[in-house]
C-alpha cells in the first residue's frame, strides 16, 4: 500500500472510529472522574492508538475492514482490539487523577 493509499485508508478509518466511540460513549455511565467528550478525545487520539502501533496505519486498517467487509466488522474489531485496551488505559489515568487529589 503507498503512502497515499494509506492516509486515505486512515481518513475513513478515522471517522469509522470517532462513530463508534460516540455511540459507544451515549450507551456507557457517566464516568466520575473523565467527561464524556474527555474520553471520546482520549479514545480517538494519536497518543492512545499508540499502544496499538503507528497511529495512521491503526486507523487505515479500520479503514480497510471498513470497506472491505462494513461498518458491523469494523466495529467489532474496534470492540475486541482497542475498547477493552482503552478501558485499561481511563482506568490507569483515574488512578493517576485520584493519587493527585490527595
Amino acid at each position: 500500500m503507498d503512502i497515499r493509499e494509506e492516509r486515505d485508508l486512515a481518513w475513513i478509518g478515522d471517522a469509522v472510529l470517532a462513530l463508534f466511540a460516540r455511540e459507544w460513549l451515549l450507551k456507557e455511565p457517566d464516568h466520575p472522574l473523565f467527561s464524556r467528550q474527555e474520553r471520546f478525545i482520549r479514545l480517538t487520539s494519536n497518543d492512545f492508538l499508540k499502544a496499538l502501533g503507528e497511529p495512521t496505519r491503526v486507523e487505515a486498517k479500520i479503514g480497510k475492514i471498513y470497506q472491505r467487509d462494513g461498518l458491523d466488522a469494523a466495529f467489532t474489531y474496534i470492540e475486541t482490539t482497542l475498547k477493552p485496551l482503552f478501558r485499561k488505559h481511563i482506568n490507569n489515568a483515574a488512578k493517576g487523577r485520584r493519587g493527585q487529589k490527595r
